[in-house]
């Protein structure tokens, strides 16, 4: 596909809460997915790839819209997305696709657009406007139980009981024993299939955009055979955390209130307890069971790329794999997502353009964000550039050209309000818009600045990788966080809504650029 004015097909995916160092392209020492290391032979590996924000809602307004968490606001899973913003799905429609939609996207839509008794009122799992929506899978996952009970499988224990062992659940401990449904009829294997069955109707002078949204290796950590025991729990090296869990909830009131939080049922349902009190062991157990999930995902995507090729599309088709946010994976002795740890927000990045093929299993090391999706799809498809983004195109790295003046650091946000219930608010005694944190992640340091009050963190990476001392109050780098400091205050004062910044209203007229979403 050498004409450059050719619209290809985009199929971009997201794979929740995939952390990014879980590669054997990106050199995990354990984990092994050949579907997506064959892809990065065919495009770009992004090293270096940041979410920016969690959890689900926050961390894909990011994406789907090319704005950070100051200007697009969604703080919290349910927090609305602004109607005003535009985002990925609308400017593939407006480029002549019908972008579709297989899976979710957690989208809370704006209730100044709907009537007060909207259903959609009641849910944070909305449909990003643009999409059509070929297969939903929101979290009650009704639809894939349905497609299961055709299948013989009972599915009387809803979702998520159903995602609990057949054998039935250990009291305390975690087991690898298997779901009641095999590896190919897993949520995954659903989407995979319902793509494939689309993806078989489509005209070859057509070019299509799909969107698949899969849920692993989101919890519940759960897997069918083969890829329950998979993975030896003896593996891989140590977690990245204190010498105990009280340790880290000493070193700052933030990590206190959050490990407090972790409930193991939110991972694997039916266990009662926390999180931090679980052995090496169990958090073992539970590193060995996501590894395998990884692989589930990869095996589903080898059917995906076999598709494509027998369709006839591959070298037609642009792919971006990437996730929402991460997974903490017992660093810290944490699950989950959120904070402001690496292990949350480093995630998975490739891009494969067939068009071009020079740079076809190369990598990039450079800081790379989520907004930057966004304006690179536009680029690929040879849409109109939207200035007012924080993201921007990725596109000259896939052909081998370093944009100038790239980013030196990685930014990303995390807002912990909890409106509707209020615990955090009570838990520090500061208003909602106080209970946010935000990032810089440079190559040698790493910057948390907190609203409310609460104390800021500096972390020299080169001495301490993972992230366990912090050197904020130490006289030695005080010159260090003053100057990161700076730099966040710069970094928020260059991003603050573009939408009419970049325009003036002259005798003239318009002058300058205007965001027309």
């Amino acid at each position: 596909m050498d004409n450059r004015t050719h619209r290809p097909n985009v199929l971009l995916i997201t794979c929740d809460q995939w952390r990014g160092d879980c590669l054997s392209a990106a050199g995990h020492p354990v984990v092994k997915t050949p579907n997506v290391d064959a892809l990065a032979a065919e495009g770009v590996l992004f090293r270096r790839h940041y979410g920016g924000a969690a959890p689900c809602s926050p961390a894909r307004a990011c994406l789907y819209t090319g704005l950070y968490q100051m200007n697009n606001r969604v703080c919290r899973n349910g927090t609305p997305l602004d109607a005003r913003h535009g985002n990925i799905a609308l400017s593939a429609r407006a480029a002549g696709y019908d972008p579709t939609l297989f899976g979710y996207t957690d989208v809370a839509l704006d209730p100044r657009r709907l009537a007060a008794g909207d259903p959609r009122l009641r849910s944070y799992e909305g449909v990003l406007p643009g999409f059509t929506v070929r297969q939903a899978l929101p979290e009650h996952q009704k639809q894939w139980l349905s497609w299961l009970r055709t299948q013989g499988i009972d599915t009387g224990a809803g979702s998520p009981d159903i995602h609990r062992p057949a054998c039935g659940q250990a009291e305390r401990d975690v087991t690898n024993a298997p779901p009641v449904y095999s590896k190919d009829q897993t949520p995954t294997a659903f989407l995979a299939g319902e793509f494939i069955r689309w993806l078989g109707e489509q005209e070859k002078r057509a070019p299509w955009f799909a969107h698949i949204s899969f849920i692993s290796p989101h919890p519940p950590f759960i897997v069918p055979e083969p890829y329950n025991s998979m993975y030896d729990p003896a593996e891989d090296p140590a977690f990245r955390r204190a010498a105990s869990w009280q340790a880290e909830a000493g070193s700052h009131p933030y990590l206190a209130y959050d490990l407090a939080e972790q409930k193991r049922t939110k991972f694997i349902p039916g266990i009662e307890g926390n999180v931090p009190d679980w052995s090496e062991e169990n958090f073992r157990r539970i590193r060995a069971i996501y590894y395998g999930m990884i692989s589930e995902v990869d095996a589903q995507l080898g059917r995906i790329w076999q598709a494509i090729k027998s369709a006839g599309a591959w070298d037609d088709t642009v792919i971006v794999l990437t996730s929402d946010h991460a997974e903490m994976m017992g660093d810290h002795f944490m699950l989950g997502k959120g904070g402001f740890f690496d292990a949350s927000y480093h995630i998975p990045l490739i891009i494969r353009d067939p068009r071009r093929e020079a740079m076809a299993g190369s990598s990039v090391d450079r800081f790379t964000e989520a907004v930057d999706i966004f304006p690179t799809v536009l680029d690929l498809i040879g849409a109109a550039p939207q200035r007012h983004l924080d993201g921007r195109s990725l596109a000259p790295w896939l052909d081998g050209t370093e944009p100038e003046a790239w980013r030196d650091a990685a930014h990303w946000e995390f807002d912990f309000r909890t409106v509707a219930q209020g615990e955090a608010e009570r838990h520090f005694g500061i208003a909602s818009n106080a209970c946010n944190l935000a990032v810089i992640r440079t190559m040698d340091f790493k910057y948390v600045h907190f609203g409310g009050g609460l104390p800021a963190l500096l972390f020299d990476l080169t001495k301490d990788p993972g992230e366990l001392n912090n050197v904020a109050n130490d006289p030695a780098y005080l010159s260090v966080r003053l100057e990161f400091a700076e730099k966040m205050l710069a970094w928020r004062a260059a991003h603050l809504d573009q939408s009419l910044a970049l325009a003036e209203l002259t005798e003239d007229g318009v002058v300058g650029y205007v965001s027309r979403q």
